[in-house]
């Protein structure tokens, strides 16, 4: 569990440790041993405290924590605590919200519209709000597509430069870093659509022309390491795009598709979660589209054993999403009934990959080489290939998901679950450790260009090209080929 020790100065805390508890409440403070809260006021103050066990924060008011994250000129917040929080509250409140809460407060307690301010603790505090402002849009710049968000963090910087002119140039850097920011994402998106686009018309001109399409991956990389390398680098520039709050707003899109939480719409402001996992997609039916695509067997062997080389470059380099992905497409329904294509293969290699991949125990035999390739990367120089990290995406997706599941977002007396916040960040963190990461590899243009443009077939074309290739041999195999027949039939009148 990421550590928390951190306390905002004026705020309410509350202390366990075994059957020991303490409330302060801005400065004075009882305790009991008893497990009951003893207050020396008549405010009901447990609602706005704090809670810790054994110094880490578990739980405590959505106010409390917001208090929490408030600096000050002689406080900072933990950066765990801000990281946690600035992830996870969006389950609870709008990042917009948050900011407008945050900024509200700072004018209020730092008597901001005053006239009379005391320069020196200005430019302390100044200091340290331009710092978790700049953190902010360091580590969640995607927050700031929203033109609310861009309006409160204009406001605030101008009104400190305004009052402080000192701080001028860091406000002018904070927006311009974000500027960077999310033009890099909007031209990464411009990328994706068309690629997309190309990767159309490349399958519109295979149903016009078949003929003309006689090339596969073989010829355009022949040599199994630099295809993988190349894998990595299509990984690498995915990964890097997502924003970790993307993972959070996923919970919230499943959990308001009711009308009474209709007030969440707005939250989801990019899909790049969404295009990793349809490359994911993409690149198992690219593999099932090269082998069963060829009418000779012999040529689909060898697609298969090719396949099976890469997958443990993959593996090598530690690119386990490229490895299942290939591992899938190989798997797949319309490859996987080849019999006598896989007869020509050496199963070897592909067994001991399918080891690796094996489901059994929660995927335990990848989390061991997953755990390896992590501690790799810790001892390994910037820029070496043994940097890279890449996890099977929907893996991961699926640990947050049933993280989130089974833990409550709240606690019985209606405080924040904050050992949930904390649990999540530690995941989190080591996404953004992996994505963090620079491709040591050339670029191969026209490799790449086949990976993300070849044309793919849909699951009926791939049995259809299956059935082709190698006959059916059951009776529900024959009805599944007659049935396909039949609807290609109809679409080439």
């Amino acid at each position: 569990m990421l550590k928390f020790v951190q306390k905002s100065p004026g705020s309410n805390y509350l202390n366990t440790n075994n059957n020991s508890v303490s409330v302060s409440h801005h400065g004075r403070s009882t305790s009991t041993d008893s497990g009951v809260f003893i207050l020396d006021n008549n405010n009901d103050t447990t609602t706005k405290a704090l809670v810790y066990e054994d110094g880490n924060l578990v739980s405590g008011s959505l106010e409390a924590c917001v208090q929490n994250m408030v600096p000050t000129a002689e406080y900072y917040p933990d950066r765990t605590f801000l990281f946690a929080f600035l992830l996870s509250s969006r389950l609870y409140m709008k990042p917009h919200q948050l900011l407008h809460d945050l900024c509200q407060t700072c004018v209020r307690q730092q008597r901001l519209n005053s006239s009379h301010l005391d320069r020196s603790t200005l430019i302390k505090f100044g200091t340290n709000f331009m710092q978790l402002l700049s953190e902010w849009a360091e580590t969640f710049p995607y927050d700031f597509k929203d033109e609310r968000m861009m309006k409160h963090l204009r406001e605030i910087t101008q009104k400190l430069s305004t009052l402080e002119p000192t701080l001028k140039k860091t406000a002018g850097q904070i927006i311009q870093g974000l500027m960077r920011k999310l033009a890099t994402l909007e031209k990464y998106e411009d990328v994706l659509v068309r690629v997309n686009m190309a990767a159309s018309e490349r399958m519109h001109a295979l149903r016009a022309n078949p003929a003309s399409f006689q090339v596969n991956i073989m010829d355009i990389c022949p040599e199994p390491h630099v295809l993988a390398q190349q894998l990595t680098h299509i990984e690498l520039e995915r990964l890097t795009n997502i924003g970790p709050e993307e993972f959070v707003q996923s919970f919230i899109k499943e959990q308001t598709s009711d009308s009474k939480n209709q007030k969440f719409h707005d939250f989801k402001k990019t899909r790049n979660l969404e295009a990793y996992v349809e490359w994911f997609n993409r690149l198992s039916y690219l593999v099932a589209t090269e082998v069963c695509m060829h009418i000779k067997k012999k040529h689909r062997a060898k697609l298969i054993e090719y396949f099976i080389d890469v997958a443990r470059e993959c593996f090598n380099v530690g690119n386990f999403n490229s490895l299942m992905a290939i591992m899938s497409g190989l798997n797949m329904c319309p490859v996987g009934r080849l019999k006598k294509t896989w007869g020509k293969v050496n199963m070897d290699k592909f067994e001991i990959l399918e080891h690796q991949m094996d489901p059994t125990s929660n995927f335990n035999t990848y989390r061991q080489s997953l755990k390896a390739a992590m501690q790799r990367a810790l001892t390994a120089q910037e820029g070496a290939c043994d940097k890279i990290v890449i996890p099977f995406f929907s893996l991961l997706i699926k640990d947050l998901y049933f993280l989130n599941e089974g833990c409550a977002n709240k606690s019985a007396n209606g405080h924040i679950n904050f050992q949930k916040f904390w649990q999540l960040a530690k995941q989190v963190t080591d996404f953004l450790t992996w994505k963090n990461v620079d491709c040591p590899y050339p670029r191969e243009r026209q490799t790449l260009n086949y990976l993300l443009t070849a044309p793919v077939f849909s699951e009926n074309s791939l049995h259809l090209a299956s059935f082709e290739s190698e006959n059916p041999e059951s009776d529900m195999e024959r009805i599944r080929y007659k049935s396909l027949k039949l609807q290609c039939e109809e679409v080439n009148k």
